[in-house]
């Protein structure tokens, strides 16, 4: 999954959340979920495709972890308690989804890391770097890539839905 669908199926999962809860409407901050929602790519990608491409040659290392994801989490508690802000609770879900949304249990070396060892998987792709980021984006749009086109499709969607929304509410207040 890329950059709409990590996007828009977390803002589709708030949706439906704040649908049963409405006031999470006013708790949850959506930059800090929707950057929540990217973060993992948004440190893993960079580092484990581009800059250390020649050592670790995979894109999911210490972002795509549980333990990164609990670490957010505590972070975000601990905020909450000492100044009453969600911030880092939305920043932590939003992350935790992305692990969801990527279906990190498949992969229990990167999921659970550090219990089976400190070292991450090598990917099998022959590509790294700048060519591996052209080549997932290329991808992402070819019908043939059905799951992340799937996803992306949708996540855009949902992108659309919130937008629509979002003016909606901002054109009412103003008139």
């Amino acid at each position: 999954m890329l950059f709409f669908g990590h996007l828009g199926i977390t803002l589709g999962v708030f949706l439906l959340c704040s649908i049963f809860t409405p006031r999470l409407r006013t708790l949850i901050d959506l930059r800090y979920l929707a950057i929540g929602a990217l973060l993992p790519d948004l440190i893993d990608k960079p580092l484990g495709r581009v800059i250390f491409a020649s050592v670790l040659a995979n894109g999911r290392i210490i972002g795509h972890t549980l333990l990164f994801s609990l670490i957010l989490s505590l972070v975000g508690i601990y905020l909450y308690k000492k100044s009453n802000n969600c911030r880092g609770i939305a920043l932590a879900s939003g992350s935790f989804l992305h692990l969801l949304e990527d279906q990190m249990w498949f992969q229990p070396l990167t999921f659970f890391w550090p219990l089976f060892g400190l070292s991450f998987p090598r990917d099998s792709t022959d590509y790294t770097g700048l060519e591996y980021l052209l080549i997932m984006f290329g991808r992402s749009f070819e019908p043939e890539f059905s799951q992340t086109f799937i996803a992306e499709v949708l996540g855009i969607g949902l992108i659309a839905i919130f937008a629509v929304n979002w003016l909606k509410r901002r054109l009412s207040k103003k008139f």
